[in-house]
């Protein structure tokens, strides 16, 4: 089984936060694929289910962000889950809007739920869906950022990249990491302005 998890903090006072993206991945995932609604289990809301074939289980901790690995390593310890078979969902700061990365391992980056998770669980080689929120320019901002509500103008893209997240997850269960991304790039740019062609005029 492949363990999706999302970050976040529990509570409708955060539920809009940028800080709330992997929540907002996650309940996007289990609507495409029709998951049974999320429940509280293992510290967390969990659900479980197949993509393509694949079974897959649904972990948004509750624990809030700086215990995460808490919910997490639960999961994982009772389903015997290798942290290759870990995905996790976070928002990433260095990172423009509406971009994402991928990586597998790696320090936390100041990021307390994967500081967490990397405490809780025996190694740091799980993957991790960085989902960009940018930087509000200035650290001493930084809190106050990741815990404010995206903005009005940031609704568009915002819509647009977990749709499209939710829509190629199945790539993602695939390791096909780079298709991927390239799969949700390709779906998250503006549409193109055709241009239309000077018209050709005759002379008489």
């Amino acid at each position: 089984m492949i363990l999706l998890v999302g970050l976040g903090n529990p509570g409708s006072d955060y539920e809009r936060n940028r800080h709330n993206i992997g929540f907002m991945a996650i309940d996007a995932i289990a609507d495409q694929f029709g998951f049974s609604p999320l429940r509280q289990k293992y510290k967390g809301l969990y659900a479980e289910g197949t993509i393509k074939g694949e079974k897959v289980a649904l972990l948004k901790p509750q624990t809030y962000m700086n215990e995460s690995g808490k919910s997490v390593a639960e999961v994982a310890k009772f389903y015997k889950i290798t942290t290759s078979d870990i995905i996790v969902f976070h928002d990433e700061l260095d990172c423009a809007p509406s971009k994402l990365k991928i990586k597998v391992g790696g320090g936390a980056a100041g990021h307390n739920g994967l500081r967490s998770m990397d405490a809780h669980l025996p190694d740091p080689n799980y993957k991790r869906v960085r989902m960009g929120i940018g930087h509000p320019g200035d650290k001493d901002r930084v809190h106050g950022y990741v815990l404010g509500n995206f903005a009005k103008s940031d609704e568009e893209w915002l819509e647009n990249l977990i749709a499209a997240i939710a829509k190629e997850t199945p790539v993602l269960l695939k390791g096909d990491d780079a298709g991927f991304l390239n799969n949700v790039a390709r779906a998250t740019q503006p549409p193109k302005i055709k241009k239309d062609k000077p018209s050709e005029l005759n002379e008489i």
